[in-house]
C-alpha cells in the first residue's frame, strides 16, 4: 500500500457487560449505527467484540451509505464478512476484526452499520453512550440491506452492541486522539469535543472514545448477583489503546474509586478496604495507564476529577482525597500535562461544587453545558495553541 497512507481509526468505543445480573438475548432484531467519518480514504476494516458475552455470537452486517438518521441508500450496501464469510462469528471473550472493505470515503460523510441477529443472541457486549453523535436505531425484523425500518418499527438507542472500531485507509498525516475514563467520558463531552474541532478546521484527528460507566482504576465488581459496570484498568488499559493511527490519549479516570466504598454495613459488594489512598490512585495510574501508553509512543495527558459535593456518597474525606489525587495530577511530570477539567467547570466561590449551569442534577456528571465546557477545556489546552 502507498507510504503516504496507513490505517487510522476514525470512531471507536469501548465495548463492557450490558448487566452482569441477568442474560439479555435478542432473536430477529436489527441494529444500525449512523457514523461520521472524519477522514477521506479508499477502504475500511471494523472491529467487532464479544469481551463481555458468555457465549459465542453469530450475526450478520453490513455498511452502506446513509440518507438521513436511520435511513441508507440500499443501491451502496456492501456486506461485511470475515474470511470472506458473511456470517460473523465471535467466541465469548474474543475480538474480531473484518476483512478490508474497498470504499472510497469522503470526509464529512456518514456511513451506517447494520448488524441483524437472526437466531437468539446474547447481547451481553455492549456499551452505552450518548452525545450529539452517538445514536442508533433498531428495530425487530431482517432490515440489514434496506432503506429504512418500515411504518413505525424503529426505535432509537444509546447501547452499542458489538461494534466497536471503524479503521479507515486514509492520509498518514491523520491521527487518532483517544479519549479514555468512565461515565464522564461516556456522556457527551468526547462528541462536543468532535465537533469543536471540526468546526474549527482540524480536520486531521478523529476522535476515540475508551468508556465505560463505572469503571475503577484499582477495582472491579464481579459478583453476579450485583450489577457490573466494568473491568478495572489493569483490564482494559492495554486492550483499549490498540488503536490504529493512535498518538495521544487523554484520562480522565477515577471518581469512582473515590465514591464507591462505602462498608459492607451499608453494601457487601462496596467494603472501605476497596478505598484507596490518594498515592496508591497514583500508583495504579502511573503504573497502568502512563507506562502502557509510554510503550506505545503516545502522549498522555491526565484529565482532573469534577466536582462532587451534593453526590449521594459524598464527604469530606472523599473530597479531601479527590483533591489530592488532583494536586498529583497538575503537578505530576510524568504525564505531557493536565487538562483542568475540575476548574473549567466547578463553582468559584464553592469549588467542592459545580457551577449551577454544569450540574445535571445529581452533583457528578455535568450538564450538557458542562460537558461543552469540558470539550472547550480540551481545545484550550491542546488544540488552539
Amino acid at each position: 500500500m502507498e507510504n503516504d497512507k496507513k490505517w487510522v481509526a476514525c470512531w471507536g468505543n469501548a465495548t463492557s457487560i450490558h448487566d452482569q445480573t441477568e442474560m439479555h438475548f435478542a432473536k430477529n432484531l436489527t441494529v444500525r449505527y449512523p457514523i461520521r467519518m472524519v477522514f477521506s480514504g479508499s477502504a475500511l476494516r471494523l472491529h467487532f467484540s464479544n469481551i463481555s458475552g458468555s457465549e459465542a455470537v453469530h450475526f450478520t452486517a453490513s455498511i452502506a451509505r446513509s440518507e438521513g438518521k436511520r435511513r441508507i441508500d440500499p443501491d451502496t450496501v456492501i456486506p461485511i464478512t470475515r474470511d470472506g464469510e458473511e456470517v460473523l462469528t465471535i467466541e465469548a471473550g474474543e475480538e474480531i476484526v473484518s476483512d478490508v472493505i474497498p470504499m472510497d470515503v469522503r470526509a464529512g460523510e456518514y456511513l451506517s452499520v447494520s448488524l441483524y441477529m437472526e437466531d437468539y443472541t446474547d447481547m451481553n457486549a455492549a456499551v452505552l453512550i450518548t452525545g450529539c453523535l452517538s445514536r442508533g436505531y433498531y428495530a425487530y425484523g431482517n432490515y440489514r440491506d434496506q432503506a429504512d425500518f418500515k411504518n413505525d418499527d424503529g426505535r432509537n438507542t444509546h447501547w452499542y452492541y458489538f461494534l466497536n472500531t471503524i479503521d479507515i485507509y486514509t492520509d498518514s498525516t491523520n491521527r487518532a486522539f483517544i479519549c479514555y475514563g468512565d461515565s464522564i467520558t461516556a456522556q457527551d463531552w468526547p462528541d462536543e469535543l468532535a465537533q469543536m474541532l471540526w468546526k474549527e478546521g482540524h480536520r486531521d484527528v478523529a476522535v476515540i472514545r475508551r468508556a465505560i460507566s463505572g469503571t475503577r482504576i484499582l477495582r472491579e465488581y464481579s459478583c453476579i448477583t450485583y450489577a457490573a459496570y466494568g473491568r478495572k484498568g489493569e483490564f482494559r488499559f492495554a486492550r483499549e489503546m490498540e488503536t490504529a493511527g493512535a498518538d495521544t490519549v487523554l484520562i480522565q479516570h477515577g471518581i469512582n474509586d473515590i465514591i464507591h466504598p462505602v462498608g459492607i454495613e451499608t453494601n457487601i459488594f462496596r467494603p472501605w478496604s476497596d478505598l484507596p489512598k490518594a498515592s496508591e490512585m497514583a500508583d495504579g495510574y502511573a503504573r497502568i495507564y502512563i507506562e502502557e501508553a509510554r510503550r506505545r509512543g503516545y502522549a498522555v495527558y491526565g484529565g482532573t476529577l469534577l466536582p462532587i459535593a451534593g453526590w449521594r456518597t459524598y464527604a469530606d474525606f472523599r473530597e479531601k482525597l479527590k483533591n489530592e489525587f488532583n494536586d498529583w495530577l497538575r503537578t505530576t511530570d510524568l504525564l505531557d500535562g493536565c487538562v483542568d477539567f475540575d476548574k473549567a467547570v466547578r463553582d468559584e466561590e464553592h469549588p467542592e461544587c459545580f457551577r449551577n449551569e454544569y450540574d445535571s442534577g445529581d452533583h457528578l456528571h455535568p450538564s450538557l453545558e458542562g460537558y461543552t465546557a469540558m470539550a472547550d477545556c480540551v481545545m484550550e489546552a491542546l488544540f488552539r495553541k
